[in-house]
């Protein structure tokens, strides 16, 4: 199995200064670089700082291999919104003008042959939260590639929103769920590097009193979940009065490990 050979752009990756002597050899090693995007001109091209007075041209149609338009170039918006921001490239080579010609697409495209070729179910994968959606959180996982954790991925136990258990710009580690290596998609999954049931119980004791976080105020015959870490949840009677998300005082009644049980009461 490969390991990851990307990171998510604007984290942890390397800046490096380049100079006129060194950018033969960045463009034979194809070394992945990263800076930031100085300004987008009238024609969308992209120009990036490299350093010792050398200015990088990131031509349109090499900003984009994965959300192109039909006419094979991507967004204006698209473009325009990645002044200010970290990108990735490659050095794809100096034209007769002296110009340093700059390619994300490159990186894409390396990072889509990594999903089809090396990446693999089960495996844990670094990424940073890029948006948040009511059905699931999508996570940049490298080279601009984004993996997609539904709701139910995030968490044992249950929430209303994404949003209550990451953020944008969070970086985390997933496991990869499964992979549609046709299209390059890829789902993943958070709440399993949360820890198992037994791992988080340990950090509880019968007959002490904690806090938890209100996950469901339906009354139903056996009460309501009360959430006492994000991968382990207990069951109190029903209380009057509870809001979804209020955070409450419980008293750990019983623990049952042969059931993954926890018996509250609401203090």
């Amino acid at each position: 199995m490969n390991m990851q050979p990307y990171t998510p752009e604007g984290w942890d990756f390397d800046t490096k200064a380049l100079s006129m002597d060194t950018i033969n050899n960045v463009i034979d090693n194809h070394e992945i670089l990263q800076g930031i995007v100085n300004s987008c001109d009238e024609n969308y091209n992209l120009h990036i700082n490299l350093g010792n007075g050398i200015n990088g041209i990131m031509p349109r149609g090499e900003i984009e291999a994965i959300n192109a338009t039909e006419n094979g170039f991507p967004r204006e918006s698209l473009c325009t919104g990645k002044v200010n921001k970290f990108v990735q490239f490659k050095v794809k080579e100096v034209n007769e003008d002296g110009d340093v010609i700059l390619s994300r697409k490159e990186v894409q495209q390396d990072a889509l042959n990594w999903i089809k070729n090396d990446l693999q179910v089960g495996q844990k994968v670094s990424g940073i939260v890029k948006n948040i959606k009511p059905y699931g959180v999508f996570i940049e996982i490298g080279g601009g590639v984004v993996g997609l954790a539904h709701i139910e991925d995030l968490s044992v136990a249950r929430i209303k929103s994404p949003a209550e258990r990451v953020k944008i710009g969070q970086k985390i580690d997933v496991i990869v769920k499964s992979i549609d290596r046709d299209e390059g998609k890829v789902i993943l999954s958070y709440k399993e590097l949360l820890g198992t049931w037994e791992d988080n119980v340990k950090n509880f004791k019968e007959k002490t009193q904690v806090q938890g976080i209100v996950r469901e105020t339906e009354k139903n015959q056996n009460g309501i979940f009360i959430e006492l870490t994000p991968n382990l949840v207990g069951m109190a009677e029903y209380k009057d009065g509870l809001e979804y998300g209020q955070q409450v005082d419980v008293y750990i009644k019983k623990i049952v490990p042969e059931k993954k049980k926890i018996k509250l009461i609401v203090v």
